[in-house]
């Protein structure tokens, strides 16, 4: 039975063989346990270094939204690496990377990670080269034989929280009006030419600017 009124020729596409599109997942678990597997024997192959990789800096998530957080950035600046007394060369042998690109901006992110750096160094277990005569800087033996392997990421970034305690609000607070002030700073915003040219007039000519403000006041008080 065809169609009735008018309407738009039927034109239906129902035969797409859609199982051929249809892709399965039944490698996962598999691939989960090869994933693990790796991992193991990269920390074998690396012992008694951290599994985790070298240490990074702390550095700002780009734009005004994210500003606020804090990540692991790709390395430390030539200009950090120095601050704390170290090569960059020496610092890519003891697990600390560099990243030659990134500039200091600020002078706060600066100290965090040269004080990180200094720190780090401060933990740091270096075994030496050679056995026969150990380098300036080098572990002692007993130290060597406390070392383990740093499971997880090294000294790890949090973020930073500041909790207030509670407390009771003044009176400043309790009037002071959130949609008021926003509205008064677009009206500022907004005026600032006019009143500037008003300003200007009225240092020129002093008698028409208490004219035209008295004006004012009649239309207002008429309305």
């Amino acid at each position: 039975m065809s169609p009735k009124r008018n309407n738009m020729i039927p034109n239906g596409h129902f035969h797409k063989d859609w199982q051929r599109y249809v892709k399965t997942w039944f490698n996962q678990p598999a691939r989960k346990v090869r994933r693990h597997t790796k991992r193991l024997q990269k920390a074998r192959r690396v012992a008694p270094r951290p599994a985790a990789g070298p240490l990074r800096p702390v550095v700002r998530c780009p734009t005004v939204r994210y500003q606020t957080k804090v990540r692991a950035g790709r390395g430390f600046t030539l200009e950090e690496i120095n601050r704390a007394g170290l090569s960059k060369h020496f610092a890519r042998t003891i697990g600390i990377s560099v990243d030659h690109r990134r500039r200091n901006r600020s002078l706060e992110s600066l100290q965090q990670n040269v004080h990180r750096l200094k720190e780090y160094r401060s933990k740091l277990i270096l075994f030496p080269l050679g056995t026969k005569k150990p380098w300036k800087g080098d572990s002692s033996p007993e130290e060597i034989k406390l070392a383990q392997q740093l499971q997880g990421p090294v000294m790890p970034i949090r973020q930073p929280s500041k909790k207030e305690k509670a407390r009771v609000p003044t009176e400043e607070e309790k009037a002071f009006s959130a949609f008021t002030t926003l509205r008064k700073a677009r009206a500022d915003a907004r005026l600032v030419g006019i009143r500037q040219k008003r300003a200007k007039e009225a240092a020129e000519n002093p008698e028409e600017a208490i004219k035209a403000r008295e004006a004012g006041k009649k239309k207002r008080k008429n309305k």
